[in-house]
């Protein structure tokens, strides 16, 4: 089949031929599956019409086969499920018919010209259920990353301030491991000793400094530094650095040279870009139909960008025989297919063989790739409850009709009542003058 080429709006389009439509019992979903399959079989002989559909996120277009007459139109939350029948190259989507009653379904089925080309149709109709839902519901899309981010400690490195303040803020609980002297005890003591000296002389010689730069600055506008109060010996450190008083580098930090502040700035500041350039990636790789069947398919059998937890969720309540193929919740490693079965969501191992093959967990068909071996459970049961299935739900499905006609009559007798209000106000200037 290629790749599914997307027109500037994003849709895809595809020929086929319109075999007809039947109503829909109202009945729970598993019935209705069992009579679509059973109607499916005597529309094959049926006389066809060549058509081209239109796929897109906002729904299903069905032109004639030049592309140029708009035959039907269906909305994507008014199409309840889509289905496909291979073996006679069958493709079948349950909707309303815009106009008739709610409770009314048809089922428009399609015959492709090959197998390959009617699941083709169904999965890009799946895939508009999943991208639409994903449209719908954003905090239930999948986190690109596994596991969370490491949480790092607050400091004045990852604020922004100069080293040279962290330094110095720092100074007085500078870390000491009695490396310099005789015994813990007497070391401790005398760097305490050694420190209450040196802030003594510091203190002085800022006062000093403080003392002198009011001189010189009386005639100048007081500043909003100097409305504070000076006595704390850090205030009147900062105040010297920012008056280059004091060299920024006249005093370190007990930890760090300035060769290594410099190297742990720069990789806080590339491990930022990087994040910051993931997160742009992530948010302009948009999903698509354009992508090739292989790529299709996967997306539709892994239901990409939904959140695992949700795609449970959503599984529970698809069709019987749905599947989801992700990896296995005990073994990240290997991969896991869970399939709705009546008794509920299984999950069953995909193991893979020594020969490299694939094999499903307690079955003994070995298979070169996955989608053999989905392609073999959804035309034979061997083993399991029961067979797979293409079909899907859309799970963003409207039940009740939006009232068209009711906005239109309001809008149109808005227009009338603006059109009204303008002609009497024009006639009364003219009487007026």
């Amino acid at each position: 089949m290629g790749e599914a080429a997307a027109r500037e709006d994003g849709a895809v389009i595809r020929s086929a031929e319109y075999a007809g439509s039947f109503l829909v019992d109202d009945k729970c979903l598993d019935d209705q599956m069992e009579q679509l399959h059973r109607n499916l079989k005597t529309l094959k002989t049926c006389k066809k019409r060549p058509v081209s559909l239109k796929f897109s996120v906002k729904g299903v277009k069905i032109y004639d086969e030049d592309e140029t007459t708009l035959l039907m139109a269906h909305a994507l939350r008014r199409v309840s499920l889509s289905t496909a029948r291979p073996s006679d190259a069958q493709f079948a989507f349950v909707s309303h018919n815009p106009g008739s009653v709610d409770a009314q379904l048809y089922c428009h089925v399609f015959r492709a010209r090959h197998a390959r080309a009617a699941q083709f149709l169904n999965l890009l109709l799946c895939r508009c259920f999943q991208l639409s839902y994903l449209e719908k519901h954003p905090d239930e899309t999948q986190e690109v990353s596994s596991g969370s981010a490491p949480q790092r400690n607050p400091s004045l490195l990852n604020h922004g301030f100069p080293l040279s303040v962290s330094a110095l803020v720092s100074f007085r609980r500078a870390p000491f491991r009695g490396w310099m002297f005789g015994s813990k005890v007497f070391e401790t003591k005398c760097c305490f000793f050694f420190l209450f000296f040196i802030e003594t002389l510091l203190t002085n010689f800022f006062a000093r400094v403080q003392k002198h730069d009011k001189c010189s600055t009386e005639q100048q506008h007081v500043s909003p530094d100097e409305v504070f109060p000076t006595s704390s010996p850090s205030l009147v450190r900062k105040k010297a650095i920012r008056n280059k008083v004091l060299r920024s580098g006249a005093y370190r930090s007990f930890t760090f040279t300035p060769l290594k502040q410099r190297h742990v700035q720069e990789r806080l500041n590339a491990s930022q870009e990087k994040d910051q350039e993931k997160t742009l990636a992530r948010r302009s790789r948009t999903p698509s139909l354009a992508e090739t069947e292989e790529a299709l398919a996967q997306a539709v059998w892994c239901w990409a960008g939904i959140a695992t937890d949700s795609s449970y969720s959503l599984l529970a309540d698809d069709v019987l025989g749905s599947y989801l193929l992700c990896p296995h919740p005990k073994k990240p490693k290997s991969g896991s297919l869970i399939i709705r079965f009546p008794s509920g969501l299984i999950t069953h191992l995909i193991e893979n063989t020594r020969k490299g093959n694939f094999l499903l967990e307690k079955c003994k068909t070995e298979f070169s790739s996955l989608a053999e071996l989905i392609e073999h459970y959804t035309e034979s049961q061997d083993g399991l409850p029961c067979r797979l299935s293409c079909a899907r739900v859309n799970h963003c499905y409207e039940w009740e009709e939006e009232d068209d006609a009711t906005k239109a009559r309001e809008l149109r007798r808005s227009l009338n009542k603006s059109r009204l209000q303008r002609i009497a106000k024009g006639k009364g200037t003219t009487f007026g003058q």
